[in-house]
């Protein structure tokens, strides 16, 4: 049984010593220095990261304003076109002429005829 408590004894300080070992050998100052461009590179990275993610929740907000904006125009183009439609019926086009003066006509056109004379077919 004293062997047994002198083994876990002797393996909890191994495993003590080496987590110690393995702490200040990776995070010394040598080690840091020298992975100094790796860090900045890492930093640069993180800032693209975020910026990427700024400009694509504005670009989004964008779209969406736009799709907004387009579907008002839409619906003020559908509304412009039916009342176009409406007022270019001849009834309402009776009506708006009415205050002017002007009335369909009852007689039938007629149609006018060019008169050729002599000279004029012997240019042709």
């Amino acid at each position: 049984m004293a062997e047994q408590t002198t083994n876990t004894i002797n393996n909890e300080k191994a495993k003590k010593n080496f987590s110690f070992k393995a702490v200040g050998g990776l995070f010394n100052a040598k080690w840091l220095t020298g992975n100094m461009n790796f860090f900045f590179f890492l930093s640069l990275l993180a800032v693209l990261y975020i910026a990427n993610g700024h400009m694509a929740d504005k670009t989004i907000r964008n779209i969406a304003k736009t799709q907004k904006e387009l579907k008002e125009l839409q619906f003020e183009y559908k509304t412009v076109k039916s009342e176009v439609m409406f007022k270019s019926e001849e009834a309402q086009v009776l009506k708006a002429a009415e205050p002017l003066g002007l009335k369909v006509s009852d007689v039938v056109p007629q149609r006018l005829q060019l008169q050729t004379t002599a000279a004029n077919k012997k240019k042709d």
